[in-house]
């Protein structure tokens, strides 16, 4: 009997360990030559990486790339906490800001698939609150409506109210052309009784209260960033539609079937050791904090691998290690230029780039001087994170700073792109 039992007990244990490394699978590795990569160039990221460290202008990065579904580049480099010495771990947790996103647009793309709802449904559909909007435009010229693109809250010119021609739709929140909360005229003007997001909001108590907002343009006619509001909405709509929070809305979909484990919005106790500490950043805000107020456009915390595996998703057509999230059409759909060539990036004089559904779209590499490939696509963080998909080139790249420095970023995608050599 005691034979039967042990015998037993240790078929389910081999059952176990069997199963185990298939539940958490990693991305196979393989040698830069194998995937058509030079291990010597690859090598050059390194170098980039401590030239800048040695500049002063980052302090450490994680850095990976996968080719052709397998990962050739994965590195830490500098340090993850200055004061105290520490040197950067390959598994640092960074905060992502505005790199939490495109996990938005695929949550939104998830919906649409399930027929919850549809891009070009007016957001007063679910949202009451956001029927008849209106528009601010600067009181001169009196016969034409004029919406500046810019304007600061402290010299808020004269202005009217026009009505808005059109609803805005979930596909003007997702292109970034509804002009809701885009820093213009309408940003700078709080009519009265214009709610404020506190410490305790949620999606559900303060989201309503932005249909008494202004729009900044009207609805569809520029892209303009919306970069802490328009994709809120479309998470509460999320919430709407599925009757689930938005917070375990991406965890059931997303980052669990994509063994996501260290991505959250409050990170565990456990893991608060993994951040990044910035040189004479106060980062104090950060650590130990929790939320109820789960945003579509900022607030996950995650890692340079849980990223990658993310990015390899879209890669993919939508599915992972046997789990599939989006069909390979929806990622045609958030790889698209969306709004027909009205977005020419922050500078609004940028060529060859489009936008999709949260993420920025190379359409022209040469035009945009680019070294990505024709169809690339990503997104990323006011911090310095910033992830990419790239089907010509058959890659994904990811790199993590928690310091802002765009140079940094172009010379890491410049060494990649010339690491390819097949």
């Amino acid at each position: 009997m005691i034979r039967k039992l042990l015998k037993h007990v240790l078929t389910i244990g081999f059952v176990i360990a069997a199963w185990a490394p298939l539940a958490a699978a990693e991305l196979p590795r393989a040698t830069p030559e194998e995937v058509g990569m030079s291990t010597e160039r690859l090598a050059r990221i390194g170098e980039v990486m401590q030239r800048h460290i040695d500049a002063g202008e980052i302090q450490g990065a994680v850095t990976a790339i996968a080719r052709r579904g397998q990962l050739v580049h994965y590195e830490a480099h500098g340090k993850m906490d200055v004061a105290n010495d520490v040197p950067m771990a390959d598994d640092a947790m960074f905060i992502m800001m505005s790199s939490t996103k495109p996990v938005l647009g695929v949550a939104a793309l998830i919906a649409m698939e399930e027929g919850l709802f549809r891009a070009n449904d007016p957001v007063s559909r679910y949202i009451p609150e956001f029927a008849d909007m209106q528009v601010a435009v600067l009181n001169e010229p009196a016969d034409t409506d004029v919406s500046p693109f810019y304007v600061r809250r402290e010299n808020v010119p004269e202005h009217r109210v026009v009505a808005a021609e059109r609803e805005i739709t979930i596909h003007d929140l997702l292109t970034h052309t509804s002009g809701l909360r885009s820093g213009g005229l309408g940003t700078a003007v709080d009519p009265p009784g214009m709610a404020r997001y506190t410490p305790g909001s949620t999606l559900a108590t303060y989201i309503p209260t932005l249909g008494s907002a202004l729009l900044d343009f009207q609805p569809g006619s520029r892209w303009m960033y919306s970069p802490g509001t328009g994709l809120d909405v479309v998470a509460r709509i999320i919430e709407i539609v599925t009757e689930t929070p938005y917070d375990q809305f991406v965890q059931e979909r997303i980052f669990d079937p994509l063994d996501m484990v260290d991505t959250h919005y409050n990170v565990p106790p456990g893991k608060e050791e993994r951040r990044v500490e910035i040189h004479d950043r106060d980062m104090s805000r950060f650590r130990g904090r929790t939320t109820s107020y789960f945003s579509g456009s900022a607030g996950l915390t995650s890692t340079a691998r849980d990223y990658v595996r993310f990015e390899q998703m879209l890669l993919n057509d939508g599915e992972l290690d046997g789990n599939r999230i989006l069909s390979p059409w929806s990622v045609q759909q958030m790889s698209s230029d969306q709004i027909n060539g009205i977005y020419k990036g922050f500078s609004q004089n940028d060529r060859g780039v489009g936008y999709g559904y949260t993420v920025g779209v190379t359409l022209d590499p040469v035009a945009a001087n680019s070294p990505r490939g024709a169809g690339a696509f990503g997104w990323g963080g006011a911090f310095g994170t910033r992830s990419w998909t790239d089907p010509t080139l058959e890659l994904v790249g990811v790199i993590m700073l928690q310091q802002p420095h765009g140079r940094t970023q172009a010379n890491f995608e410049n060494a990649v792109r010339h690491a390819i050599i097949e």
